[in-house]
């Protein structure tokens, strides 16, 4: 009989910790188009805004541009990348009897096959949180400086982006019916860590 040489060192290069496997999961980037486009439009649409006057002297061009974006930023976060990026969904829906439903729905992920990352979680919510935020300043200023011709799209801005908030808020606290408090509660505790 032939004996076979066993090895019986351990290869440490090869043995990757649960630690440090659970850290390259966390850092990497399953859904890049996605995230890609979740921040293309609504970056797209707050750059058109500041430098479409350069562009093009056309009101008109300008706003349909503007508008476009924000809706294809609307409809892409609603139907896409929430889904892909956090889990998560809503949606309207009419029962027979005319009365509207509004469906709020969290993906249940299981630690081993997860279906977005840390990374791309806090790009979506940054992104989903930041840009309202940035079109409320331009309803200010737009106010102030007594531009009105761009306050409907200003408030079209403001409109779209923060029911996409206020939906993606209500399927992360499970649809409970206190939102307001649940999101100033979740707020305070991301800038509650981040100070320390």
């Amino acid at each position: 009989m032939k004996q076979v040489p066993v090895d019986d060192t351990e290869d440490v290069s090869l043995d990757i910790g649960n630690e440090e496997e659970l850290a390259l999961r966390k850092a990497k980037i399953r859904h890049p188009l996605a995230t890609f486009f979740h921040l293309f439009f609504r970056i797209g649409a707050i750059v058109a805004y500041l430098f479409c006057d350069w562009f093009s002297k056309s009101f008109v061009t300008c706003f349909v541009t503007i508008l476009l974006l924000l809706s294809f930023d609307f409809w892409s976060v609603k139907n896409v990348t929430g889904r892909l990026l956090v889990g998560l969904r809503w949606w309207n829906q009419i029962d027979e009897d005319g009365k509207s439903h509004w469906i709020f729905e969290a993906k249940k992920a299981s630690p081993n096959n997860s279906t977005s990352t840390e990374v791309e979680a806090r790009i979506f919510w940054l992104g989903l949180i930041i840009c309202p935020m940035i079109w409320t300043v331009f309803f200010f200023s737009t106010l102030f400086s007594l531009k009105l011709k761009w306050l409907a799209l200003v408030i079209a801005g403001i409109s779209l982006q923060s029911a996409n908030l206020y939906g993606y808020i209500h399927c992360k606290t499970g649809g409970q019916q206190n939102v307001g408090r649940t999101a100033s509660r979740y707020l305070s505790q991301q800038l509650f860590q981040r100070t320390l």
